[in-house]
Parts: C-alpha cells; structure tokens; sequence
C-alpha cells in the first residue's frame, strides 16, 4: 500500500515589508518544533528506495525538509523542488503528486496551507487543519497509484502535531 506525508512547513519569519514571502526563513522555534516532529515521524517511517520527496521552492518549505530528511534517512541532494507547490490550490499540488511514476511507495510532500490542508481533507474525506511542522500521513486505497490519486481515494492514517 502507497503512502503520502503532506508536511507543512515549520514556523518561519513574520511578514514584512524588508523581506518578500517566498523568501522567509525558518525560526530557531521552528527548527526545534520540526525536529521534535521528524523524530516522531521516524518511529513509523519505512524508508524504502522507492521514496520521493517533493517541496516547495520557498525557503522555508525546502529547510523544512532539509530538517526531516537526515533524520528519515533521506538524502538532501535528492528533495526535487517545485515552485508549483508555492501558494497552490489543492488541485495544482495533487496534479505535482499525479506526476510521480507508479513505481514509488511513498511521497513526503513539503508545503504550504491551505493548500496542503485543503487536500488533505479532499483526498481523505477528513477535516483538519495542519499547523507549522504537522505531518498528515495518507494512506491511498489499495489498488491505487500516485497517478490514480483523486477525492476519497486515501485516508488519513495519522496526524503528527
């Protein structure tokens, strides 16, 4: 059976006028809190040579996953990045997930809300919002594919706050 970790990025810098918002950078808060959360990840985290992992282009989406990566075992150098996750609707992050090869096991996509909580809820028929660093852990129907994926073909397996 396929997994897919929707992981939002960890708490960043406030907003201001000096800095533009793609470029906002992770807290020490939000490293910690990250950390403490990749850790609780790992207890349940199979690594297997068929895991991809998927960010945002965003600063703090991509140091987000460059905490919870060594700590799964997974390589940094290997996170491909998308801007197509930055500020997207559910639709456009599902369409980056429909474009991954049948042959991988599982995804750790690292992103933003209210995207990332948005389909969550789409793809489980669940209700949650996901906070800076929680971790939505999706479990797709038997049968199904990461190109397959649509509404209700998946359900929520765990939520990691």
């Amino acid at each position: 059976m396929k997994t897919l970790y929707l992981i939002r990025h960890a708490k960043a810098e406030e907003h201001s006028f000096s800095k533009d918002d793609f470029d906002r950078d992770l807290q020490d808060k939000g490293i910690t809190r990250a950390t403490r959360i990749a850790q609780e990840l790992k207890e349940r985290f199979q690594q297997t040579e068929n895991t991809l992992v998927i960010s945002s282009t965003a600063n703090r989406a991509i140091q987000t996953a460059e905490v919870f990566c060594p700590i799964l075992g997974l390589d940094v150098a290997a996170i491909q990045q998308t801007r197509d996750i930055y500020e997207a609707h559910l639709t456009d992050i599902l369409a980056v997930i429909n474009s991954v090869p049948e042959s991988v096991d599982q995804v750790l996509v690292f992103g933003h809300n209210p995207g990332l909580s948005n389909l969550t809820n789409y793809l489980s028929h669940s209700i949650i919002e996901l906070a800076t660093s929680n971790v939505a852990v999706l479990q797709l129907e038997e049968g199904i594919t990461f190109p397959m994926l649509a509404g209700g073909s998946a359900s929520l397996a765990g939520l990691l706050k």
